[in-house]
């Protein structure tokens, strides 16, 4: 069973912090809750001891594929959780909400991924079920991975040019240019159809100009559909109507045994039943009632009957206009709301070829106008970068210097666009010469991982400022390198560690040793099974996984390792069992 020996962290987390990492049977873990705290946390370890759990732990959280080979054996299912404690929530609950998801509780953001043997995923965000997509949306913003291969996004001119933006800090010239783009691509739209609409062969005008006038002819009215068919269907009943009228009104004529003459013979002896007892009143007026309803019923009957439509010639005047209707209503319909906007469609086009040239006219004038506002503000985007591209250059430059790179060049080019873009009127190049007197070359022409891991380490520092992604992941980037670059690969991530969470898995002691706190990762066989052990070391036992990894466990290196710490120097090493 795995076990965490970390001591709970005491601080408060900084705005946006991975809180707690939960994995239950991933791999070699059974279970694991870590709590790996703010600042530069280094995770260390024999290889093959699981470090990279941790790794495709944080991967499956922000939506990356789940493998079901991870699954630890026989388990049934995996699940990951992220608790990541937020600073000020405001702006994240109105996102979670168009999201469809439950607000942050207590500051809190829950991510968790489940995924079975059977292959089934499911994923949840604060409790809510939801995709895989919106679990990527929000874990974009929260963790950026580097793995030994993650480099390679950087030789993407692309991403280059994110870079550079992310430095200038431009977004709203960007947001500009890229608004002036989609408005001149609309207008070139509308001109390029207009222009083809030249080419109309004339039966596609002739079926325009038809379909025009025949609904145009028709007089329609969205609101004489509903009575037109009620007033049809009373004209094509009117004979069946008139017997019924004539059998009610039979009952309520003027017979002996019609209705009313029924109730008029009642009136004497409900008048005596109300004067012997007054109680009755009440059902003499509901009976001298009846009589005056029954009258009334009559006369109405008799003006119905009157009204009624029986002319042949008004029933097929309303059947040919209703055959109009449906006959429209299947060609534009289906609603008779649709005929008549397909007849405004038909006429506005026939208008727009008409006036083919005024039109034309209209549009290359605001294709124009168009054209000056999106070099207008490429302009100003390109100023940004201009003025960004050579602070970013040294800043890199600097920063590789103190990488082992003292005489290494790094330059940003901007090679421009024949027009501009969405994305501004230039590409973003970015050039490398490690060693002086090479000309530089692009980075996706460097074939070294160590120099390309150390540009990457380079450019991430350069951006901590403005790198809004809290939490940094760097598995193993600081491979092929050692010795007092090693030291200086340290520096960096400690640096990175003042402004953001970094989880940085490492083999190497330098690294290791500038980490505000570090956790080993360890296996153990536990009833005939193996396990992944987690814990955090301080003190001696931080002491002697630094001395294991310069290589042993002599006095030599139990002394370096307590320099590399800024430890004191030990005591005699009388009475210590070398192993």
């Amino acid at each position: 069973m795995i076990e965490k020996r970390a001591a709970v962290l005491h601080n408060p987390p900084v705005p946006a912090t991975l809180a707690t990492l939960l994995i239950k049977n991933l791999a070699l873990v059974e279970s694991l809750e870590w709590s790996p705290g703010t600042g530069f946390i280094a995770v260390t370890g024999e290889t093959g001891a699981g470090k990279s759990v941790i790794l495709g732990a944080l991967k499956l959280l922000v939506g990356e594929r789940a493998d079901r080979t991870l699954l630890r054996a026989g388990a049934d299912q995996c699940s990951v959780e992220g608790v990541f404690h937020i600073g000020d929530t405001t702006t994240l609950d109105a996102r979670l909400a168009d999201l469809g998801v439950d607000p942050c509780e207590s500051g809190t953001l829950l991510l968790r991924r489940i995924f079975s043997a059977s292959g089934t995923n499911r994923q949840f965000v604060n409790c809510s079920p939801t995709t895989l997509a919106v679990l990527k949306e929000l874990g974009d913003d929260l963790l950026d991975l580097h793995g030994p291969h993650d480099h390679q996004s950087l030789f993407s001119q692309d991403r280059q040019l994110d870079v550079l933006d992310a430095f200038a800090s431009n977004p709203g010239e960007l947001a500009a240019c890229r608004e002036a783009h989609r408005e001149t691509a609309r207008l070139q739209a509308e001109l390029d159809s207009l222009r083809e609409s030249e080419g109309l062969a004339a039966r596609e005008i002739d079926l325009l100009r038809h379909q025009s006038e025949e609904i145009a002819a028709a007089r329609l009215d969205a609101a004489e559909e509903v009575p037109l068919i009620a007033r049809h269907t009373r004209a094509a009943n009117s004979r069946r109507l008139l017997e019924l009228c004539a059998q009610i009104s039979a009952a309520l004529g003027d017979s002996d045994d019609s209705i009313p003459a029924r109730l008029s013979a009642l009136a004497r002896p409900f008048r005596d039943l109300e004067r012997l007892d007054p109680s009755m009143s009440e059902a003499a007026a509901r009976h001298a009632a009846l009589m005056e309803e029954s009258a009334s019923l009559g006369s109405e009957l008799a003006r119905f009957a009157e009204s009624a439509d029986t002319d042949p010639g008004q029933l097929a005047t309303m059947e040919d206009r209703i055959n109009l209707i449906e006959s429209l209503k299947r060609k534009y319909g289906p609603t008779l709301d649709d005929v008549i906007e397909a007849g405004v469609r038909a006429t506005e086009k026939l208008d727009r070829i008409a006036n083919r040239n005024n039109e034309m006219v209209r549009l290359e004038k605001d294709l124009s106008s168009a054209h000056t506002a999106l070099n207008a503000a490429a302009e100003r985007l390109t100023k940004t970068r201009t003025t960004a591209a050579p602070r970013l250059a040294k800043t890199v430059r600097d920063h590789l210097c103190d990488l082992g790179f003292t005489k290494a060049g790094f330059d940003v080019t901007l090679p421009p666009h024949p027009a501009p873009r969405a994305t501004g009127a230039e590409t973003v190049e970015f050039l490398f010469a490690p060693n002086p007197g090479e000309p530089a070359c692009p980075l996706r022409a460097i074939a070294s991982s160590g120099e390309i891991s150390r540009v990457m380490l380079a450019l991430k520092t350069a951006l901590a400022d403005q790198d809004a992604i809290p939490l940094l992941v760097f598995d193993e980037i600081d491979a092929n390198v050692g010795g007092e670059i090693a030291h200086a690969v340290g520096r960096k991530m400690a640096a990175l560690g003042a402004r953001h969470q970094v989880l940085c898995i490492t083999h190497l002691p330098q690294v290791a040793a500038v980490a505000s706190r570090q956790f080993v990762v360890r296996k153990a066989h536990l009833d005939d099974r193996t396990h992944s052990l987690l814990e955090e070391v301080s003190g001696d036992a931080r002491t002697g996984e630094i001395a294991r990894m310069l290589g042993g466990t002599s006095d030599t290196a139990f002394a370096l390792a307590r320099q590399m710490l800024g430890e004191p120097p030990a005591p005699s090493p009388r009475g210590r069992q070398r192993k």
